[in-house]
């Protein structure tokens, strides 16, 4: 029997103009901040925390997300290009026939924003007297949910696909070619959604405020754990990755859900069974 699957010809572009065009990864890029924005100003409401100092925090995280990125796809992915082309990290230009064209920010690793954002957070605590933990767990709130629009710009723009499937949901990315696979980034969109949802549970009936650290710790045992079993059905994203047991995604998260269980374990060590305020 013939299966129909889902022919995916979405071009990454809405629109053009001259040399310059808006994909809808960029879309998803900002709707994931301004989503991750929303969701904090609530948090800081209920808490009464000034929103004066939220608007100082999105400046730093969006400042290190994009940095942290940009880097680690740079440095992890694909560094023998871009340690000739130092400048093009910054600067997302190309030159063709057609003279200098604008490819903005294409190359970004979530693993790399995960390292940026941790990076800007204790800078901002440092800079505004602000507990770490306390921070790490309400910006925990946020990120599932940004990260699962980023995983459907991903999926818009036909970029880490699966690995061929006969499943009948499977996609045909036909930018890519015209075999059907498995559409890893609406699994990874969908679980990281269901987490954030989780998550929330958790800080809405006061589960894990008790504990400051719990929240951040069970993120990243919940994502990378996510992110670590589903790179087993996506395609490499750098040709060096073929042939090795496990590939860069999948060794870049293992020490962020070393990193959770630590949390998890110094919150549970330092707090015991704490009732929450």
């Amino acid at each position: 029997m013939m299966m129909l699957y889902l022919q995916w010809r979405v071009a990454p572009e809405i629109f053009h103009i001259g040399s310059f065009a808006l994909r809808y990864y960029s879309v998803a890029f900002m709707a994931a901040f301004l989503v991750s924005y929303v969701l904090l100003s609530v948090v800081f409401r209920r808490e009464g925390t000034p929103p004066a100092l939220l608007e100082k925090l999105t400046i730093y995280i969006f400042v290190g997300t994009l940095a942290g990125a940009r880097l680690g796809h740079c440095l992890f992915y694909d560094f023998d290009y871009y340690r000739y082309h130092l400048w093009e990290i910054i600067l997302p230009v190309t030159h063709n026939e057609q003279g200098w064209v604008f490819t903005g920010y294409q190359g970004l690793a979530s693993h790399g924003g995960a390292i940026g954002i941790l990076l800007a957070a204790a800078l901002f605590c440092r800079r505004y007297q602000v507990p770490y933990s306390w921070l790490l767990d309400r910006l925990a709130l946020a990120v599932p949910f940004a990260g699962c629009l980023i995983r459907i710009g991903n999926f818009f723009n036909a970029e880490i696909i699966g690995i061929p499937t006969q499943l009948p949901w499977a996609v045909i990315f036909t930018r890519v070619d015209n075999i059907p696979r498995h559409p890893a980034q609406l699994y990874e969109a969908l679980c990281y959604a269901v987490i954030g949802g989780w998550l929330w549970y958790a800080y809405r009936y006061k589960q894990a405020l008790s504990r400051p650290g719990t929240i951040f710790g069970w993120l990243l045992m919940a994502v990378f754990s996510v992110r670590f079993g589903l790179e087993f059905i996506k395609e490499n994203q750098a040709a060096f990755e073929n042939g090795h047991l496990l590939n860069m995604g999948q060794l870049l998260s293992i020490p962020l859900i070393a990193i959770g269980i630590y949390c998890l374990y110094h919150a549970k060590r330092k707090y015991g069974k704490r009732e929450p305020d």
